[in-house]
Parts: structure tokens; sequence; C-alpha cells
């Protein structure tokens, strides 16, 4: 039986899916490839933890590299406050 659409009128393969460029400060930590939105988070995450970018005492606050800085503009920020400085960094 084939499923019902759900009428939101979004296409597939969007979102997440659709590969998106860095900026040359991401670039510098991802690679200058376009890559879906979930790998550059992925990418970052992997960064974050090679480097040890956590604060131990609050794991859902990242301590900015200087690679980092340059994304995210400021010196910490959460783990929530993180998607909204990669989105100005992606086109």
């Amino acid at each position: 039986m084939a499923k019902a659409s759900s009428g939101t009128g979004r296409k597939a393969g969007g979102g997440l899916a659709r590969p998106v460029t860095p900026s040359p400060e991401l670039a510098a930590i991802v690679g200058p490839a376009p890559l879906p939105r979930s790998e550059v988070v992925s990418k970052v995450w992997t960064h974050i933890r090679n480097n040890n970018l956590q604060n131990p005492q609050n794991k859902r606050e990242i301590l900015a590299d200087d690679k980092l800085k340059k994304v995210f503009g400021v010196d910490k920020c959460t783990m929530f406050e993180m998607n909204k400085h990669l989105s100005r960094h992606l086109s």
C-alpha cells in the first residue's frame, strides 16, 4: 500500500542532505568541499573531541580554539548555540 503524502510541499533530498559549501574559516576545520549539513556538524564535533574543547565541568559548553573562534565569533558557546554559528558559514 502506498504511503499518503504529508502535504508539506517539501521536496525529497533537501534540508540536511543537501550539500552546503563551507566558508574559508569553516573549511579550515571541515575541508573546502561541499558537504551535507549533518556531515559538517559531525566533522566539527570530531574537531572538538580531538582537541578536548568541551568544558570538563559542563560538557554542553564548547571552549573555542583559534579555528573555532573564527567560526563562532566568541570564546565559548553551548552545543545548542553551535548550529546558529555554523549556519552563518554555510552557503
